[in-house]
């Protein structure tokens, strides 16, 4: 008998070339909606005078202190995340549902809501800031410490879902042969879950990454604008906007470029991760 002939064979689905009018039109409607104002940012950007004003001072400094910024809010969202993520996958207790919801909350909160609540929270009348300030001095609005909370607080879904996702499709069976092998659960995760879900921490890190260099809304409401100290790339974007049209072309091609290398780094790891 032929192994196409044979019961257990696999089917093997074959996938049309073509594709049907109703379907085919608007979805090349919505690559054009999502593709034409990149094009368009390409076109009309300032490419003669783009080195003078990639070079400036002002251009510098915003764009370094993203940079710090967007890795010290994944350093916080990884010691943070993880162990998140890993209380979610793999212990059950009650009313894990609700802290999963109010985890990804941010994901869909309006990030001018999240300053806002930022500043009811860690302000310096907030309910914990003012403890913070009164006992510690420490402020945080209007910091760059603040920009990282800021930045922190919109990313670290991006990487407590990714990682949950991979911890729920990782064999438990692993760490439960650690245990009967005299591991502890802190060091079967740290000799056996972390290598196995790696990967997973790693797509998660760089999406929380480039979501905390992205940041605007929650960025400006907790800790504002100033040059040199809170201003990042998108509040640099959004200035100059108002002042330097062609600079803020130039800053915002600065972003697309690092965006495109992230998913470009990423390839199809951030659709698997969950």
């Amino acid at each position: 008998m032929k192994a196409q002939d044979s019961p257990a064979a696999p089917r093997r689905h074959r996938v049309s070339r073509g594709a049907p009018l109703p379907l085919l039109v608007p979805a090349l409607i919505g690559v054009a909606f999502l593709v034409l104002p990149l094009v368009a940012l390409l076109v009309r950007a300032p490419w003669r005078s783009m080195p003078d004003l990639l070079t400036s001072t002002e251009v510098w400094q915003a764009l370094r202190l993203s940079l710090v910024c967007a890795t010290a809010a994944t350093a916080v969202s990884l010691v943070v995340g993880v162990p998140l993520a890993w209380l979610l996958a793999r212990v059950e207790f009650p009313g894990r549902r609700l802290v999963r919801a109010l985890v990804t909350l941010p994901l869909v909160l309006p990030p001018v809501v999240g300053g806002v609540a930022l500043l009811m929270a860690l302000g310096r009348n907030g309910v914990v800031g003012r403890l913070l300030d009164d006992w510690f001095g420490v402020t945080l609005p209007f910091t760059t410490a603040g920009v990282v909370v800021a930045e922190a607080f919109v990313a670290m879904p991006f990487l407590v879902i990714s990682v949950e996702g991979t911890l729920r499709a990782a064999d438990p069976r692993y760490e439960e042969a650690a245990a009967t092998l005299g591991a502890s659960r802190f060091t079967a995760f740290r000799r056996v879950t972390l290598p196995l879900v790696a990967p997973g921490i790693a797509a998660g890190a760089v999406l929380a990454w480039a979501r905390a260099l992205g940041e605007f809304g929650a960025t400006i409401t907790f800790a504002g604008n100033f040059p040199g100290r809170t201003q990042t790339m998108p509040l640099a974007v959004y200035l100059a906007l108002q002042n330097d049209p062609e600079a803020a072309i130039a800053l915002s091609l600065v972003l697309l470029a690092v965006s495109v290398a992230v998913l470009a780094g990423l390839g199809d790891r951030w659709m698997t991760a969950s």
